[in-house]
């Protein structure tokens, strides 16, 4: 049989517990259809990106399913009828993943800290690379130590107001 991957977004307004009602409510549709419920992960009450349907936050559920289409299709459609239910997402995948799901992993699980312990990879970023302490590098080639550049600079600033006035008179 087929696999999916489920997840439904339903009211803020409802209890964890009706959330679990309605979780079993469709898992008794695919198993009365001929399928079984794999996995069932409540990730808890989360902020929508935007409104839907003047909610703020939903609820969100995961469900990984092995059945046939018509059991799911029927599930969707009851979905669809309940007024609690805000949106679906069902993905038919080759494989089911072991263990929690990405959402229920900490960050530390996942392979990365906070924010700024991001890994990069060849970009490099402000914090990565194997370039060493800055004082160890020397001058840039590309441009001259820092006593050289204030002539240069002022110069580059004098000419400047020359030339919008050169444009204006023409």
């Amino acid at each position: 049989m087929p696999l999916y991957e489920h997840v439904f977004i339903s009211r803020q307004d409802v209890s964890a517990q009706q959330v679990e009602n309605l979780t079993e409510q469709f898992s008794n549709i695919i198993t009365e259809n001929g399928g079984t419920i794999a996995k069932s992960e409540y990730w808890g009450l989360k902020n929508l990106a935007y409104k839907v349907k003047k909610n703020r936050k939903g609820h969100y559920q995961l469900l990984n399913i092995d059945a046939p289409h018509a059991a799911v299709a029927e599930m969707e459609r009851q979905m669809g009828l309940n007024e609690d239910v805000l949106r679906v997402l069902t993905l038919r995948v080759d494989e089911h993943e072991e263990g929690p799901s990405a959402m229920m992993q900490s960050r530390n699980d996942r392979g990365r800290g906070g924010r700024g312990d991001r890994d990069r990879g060849d970009r490099g970023g402000f914090r990565g690379g194997d370039r060493g302490p800055r004082e160890d590098r020397g001058p840039r080639e590309d441009r001259a130590p820092r006593e050289d550049r204030a002539p240069r600079e002022a110069a580059a600033a004098e000419a400047a107001p020359a030339a919008a006035v050169e444009e204006k008179s023409e």
